[in-house]
């Protein structure tokens, strides 16, 4: 019964809900939830009997054996999260205890290393996308999309925006989620005719680069397109093609936002992730979630502190942009690590090896019988290969061999596989899904 274990855990007596009670009309607390039936209100929990701490560590060491590791055969699948090489410095460094345990850091007097730290990653991802500012504690890529979707209704006043189809979309969903309650039209439709599109009533375009099927978008087109009208341009960039790719920035993006974990976090079965924003200076009060500033103290020390939080935890609710309310940090902290221990330099070598080894791999598989690239234009990592047979089978018969195909994108192409080659496939890696699919029967 819900009512015996009440005074255990509800800082109030039980003369206190007597008078609770009383004031609504009821008699007991199990009365609360009389509408929820009786088989679901407190169902039986059928657990297994109890088992020893070995026993449980035999039993889940045994369930995670049947997964499949990346590091355990060639993977070929990209489309949202990818396997890169992650230093060990990032783990060393950001399960330290005072890293790991870190809280919102609402009190810089005692956080100056976590708020440092946020500043350092700020300053990071502004000068990877090219732009003037950027936060820290958005969730995910996605999000931080559908975010920057929302801002630009707000810094124009406007409500409808372009979206290009080629957009990813998981993205395209969550944007479609945040704006049907706010009433903002949302028009998809190819990146080349979204210049055409734009009018008075548009707010932004918004666009991926790479995008989702690895090919590069005109920006230069699609920003000089949106700003003739007063709209602005939204982009939702891979963080670590930026090492060989022109910045957003550069092509005069008023809005870029990104998934971080291409820099220094691992697939981890879809998440935890973080999200990327960054924009011009002039748009700074309408970016949601926090930003780290750096000032000084009374004897000129250099010191850290939050300087804007537009979310509702921290101000009126109707003023908020969003109800970002999370803490990203530590794995702010584990991109900034990555981005520091690879260096210009390094993180070039690393984006100039995804992009030669795909287009090895598509030289490769352009010339097999029945297969040919679904696309003609310039690409990073990712491409599109038509195939003989559907992707599911073709997939299945890889699977043989132990290694992990693309993304069925079927519905885009006719027998469309998405296909992902970063500095993790060797050239072995490459020949063999050649291979692999020379042989599909």
């Amino acid at each position: 019964m819900v009512t015996n274990f009440q005074s255990h855990y509800i800082p109030n007596t039980v003369e206190e809900q007597d008078e609770l009670l009383a004031a609504i009309g009821l008699r007991t607390v199990d009365d609360l939830f009389a509408d929820i039936p009786d088989g679901y209100r407190n169902p039986p929990l059928e657990l297994p009997d109890p088992m020893s701490e070995l026993e449980i560590q035999r039993e889940l060491g045994e369930m995670a054996g049947r997964n499949r590791s990346l590091a355990s055969g060639p993977s070929f699948l990209g489309a949202g999260s990818y396997y890169h090489f992650i230093p060990s410095i990032v783990k060393a460094v950001m399960t330290r205890g005072e890293f790991l345990t870190a809280y919102t850091p609402y009190q810089p007097e005692v956080s100056q290393g976590t708020l440092q730290v946020i500043f350092e990653f700020q300053t990071m991802i502004s000068v990877l996308y090219g732009m003037e500012v950027a936060n820290a504690g958005m969730y995910d890529g996605a999000t931080s999309l559908a975010e920057a979707v929302l801002m630009a209704c707000r810094v124009t006043r406007r409500q409808r925006v372009i979206v290009s189809d080629t957009v990813n979309p998981a993205y395209q969903q969550v944007i479609a989620t945040y704006c049907q309650a706010q009433g903002i039209a949302i028009d998809v439709m190819p990146a080349a005719d979204a210049p055409g599109a734009v009018t008075e009533a548009t707010a932004g375009i918004v666009a991926q680069y790479p995008n989702f099927y690895g090919e590069l978008d005109d920006l230069a087109g699609l920003a000089a397109a949106a700003h003739d009208d007063g709209a602005l341009l939204v982009v939702s960039a891979d963080p670590l093609a930026m090492g060989m790719l022109r910045p957003p920035g550069e092509f005069g993006a008023d809005i870029v936002t990104g998934e971080g974990q291409p820099i220094g976090i691992p697939p981890s079965f879809g998440g935890p992730y973080l999200g990327l924003f960054s924009c011009k200076q002039q748009y700074i009060r309408q970016m949601p979630s926090r930003l780290v500033g750096r000032t000084t103290d009374t004897e000129g020390r250099t010191g850290y502190v939050l300087t804007l939080q537009t979310r509702e935890q921290h101000i009126r609710r109707e003023r908020a942009t969003s109800n970002i309310c999370t803490n990203e940090a530590l794995y702010a902290l584990a991109s900034a690590i990555y981005l520091a221990a690879m260096g210009r330099n390094g993180l070039r070598q690393v984006a100039e090896l995804c992009y030669h080894k795909a287009h090895y791999a598509a030289a490769e598989i352009a010339k097999l019988d029945e297969y040919s690239l679904s696309q003609s234009g310039e690409f990073f990592q990712e491409f599109v290969v038509s195939c003989p047979k559907p992707p599911t089978e073709v997939n299945r018969q890889l699977m043989e061999r132990d290694i992990l195909g693309g993304l069925d994108v079927s519905d885009r192409f006719n027998n469309g596989m998405l296909l992902c080659v970063t500095e993790m496939n060797s050239r072995a890696d490459i020949d063999a899904l050649v291979a692999g699919l020379k042989a599909v029967k």
